[in-house]
């Protein structure tokens, strides 16, 4: 199989006779998800666990094992085995790279600098260390059953020597406008997968770059719009119109595809933050009336930023001085607001959680 060579953009063969009734209905499912995000006091806070989520579901279409509560504990000093500690670790990687990627993007529009960026951070410590974190490849490589050699490969981007000519037009096209932002967005994520600049990593970064792009472009307040889960829940179909492009040139496959997921998710994405929103103003009542203390918000938005945690750590995270937060603690866990994961045991801290919150942000029982 030869190289993929990347279709010039912007793209002029799209069918928009049948994309047009899909523009609509995505642009307006976004707006009204825009609409409640601008409503949220302190997203990166409130809407952490989307945050968390994305990060787990992202990394878990690459083949990552780990779930959003395995996270958390670890994040708060828990122990697990070497294998699942490098799942982890990626999951960690990822949320720390959209972290990095939102601060540079509100400061300047995306560009392979920041990609290059984004990649090292992606890859820091973790299994694709050995796989030049931040450059883009030397090497030919290609997609197929393991141990596959390059002709039965189902993929073959382009050849490293040819990379940089495709990068700087892709590069030229996100700072471009297209016909519409959100078609212009589902372009830019497939032609950057197709391009394929890294050894590895390149999904995870492809995926990041959407909630990212959309922030440049205004179509959101804050870059807190996340497809993985529905990404995830239609792996087979999102690999097939992928590839459908590099085979058929099937753009306006891809592109309605991505509409669907955009209008869906964004659909969900808004029933699940009015859920949290509304769990926020019930606990915020409930909090104050068991302590009557003028910190009970700041223990409300340190529960929302992190709702498994050492007790050790809530003091510095809280900003509440440390006679207060004990007895906040244990008035929250006698009430079974707050449920214990690990006792404290000598030098060791308590590890707690938060299970409403957990529960209601991913949409099932958790803890």
């Amino acid at each position: 199989m030869k190289p993929y060579v990347p279709d010039a953009l912007p793209l002029t063969h799209l069918d928009l006779v049948r994309l047009l009734p899909k523009i609509g209905p995505a642009n307006a499912a976004l707006a009204r998800y825009d609409g409640l995000l601008q409503s949220v006091v302190n997203p990166a806070v409130m809407l952490s666990p989307l945050t968390q989520r994305e990060a787990v579901l992202s990394s878990k279409i690459e083949g990552t094992q780990a779930t959003v509560d395995e996270v958390l504990e670890f994040e708060a000093g828990m122990e697990f085995d070497a294998e699942k500690t490098k799942d982890i670790q990626e999951v960690v990687n990822y949320r720390k790279t959209l972290t990095l990627a939102t601060a540079v993007v509100e400061q300047r529009p995306i560009g392979l600098g920041l990609i290059q960026q984004m990649h090292a951070a992606l890859m820091d410590s973790v299994r694709g260390a050995n796989k030049t974190p931040g450059e883009f490849r030397r090497e030919q490589n290609w997609i197929g059953s393991a141990g596959c050699s390059m002709e039965q490969a189902s993929f073959v981007p382009p050849s490293p020597l040819q990379l940089l000519d495709p990068l700087q037009a892709w590069e030229r096209y996100l700072a471009s406008n297209d016909v519409d932002v959100l078609l212009q967005c589902a372009v830019a994520h497939a032609q950057f997968e197709l391009i394929h600049p890294f050894k590895d990593g390149n999904g995870r970064i492809g995926r990041l770059l959407i909630p990212l792009f959309l922030f440049q472009k205004g179509a959101l307040a804050s870059p807190m719009f996340y497809l993985s889960d529905y990404l995830e829940s239609h792996r087979e179909m999102y690999y097939t119109r992928l590839q459908a492009i590099s085979r058929e040139g099937d753009w306006t496959g891809w592109i309605a595809f991505f509409l669907d997921a955009v209008a869906q998710q964004a659909q969900s994405n808004t029933t699940r933050v009015q859920a949290m929103l509304a769990l926020y103003e019930q606990m915020k009542g409930r909090i104050v009336e068991l302590t009557h203390s003028q910190h009970a918000i700041a223990v409300l938005d340190a529960l929302f930023d992190r709702p498994i945690f050492q007790s050790a750590n809530f003091v510095l995270r809280s900003g509440i001085p440390k006679q207060s937060a004990a007895p906040f603690l244990r008035v929250l866990r006698e009430t079974g607001i707050l449920r214990v994961i690990r006792e404290a045991s000598g030098r060791r801290a308590a590890v707690l959680a938060f299970p409403e919150l957990l529960n209601c942000a991913e949409g099932r029982t958790v803890l």
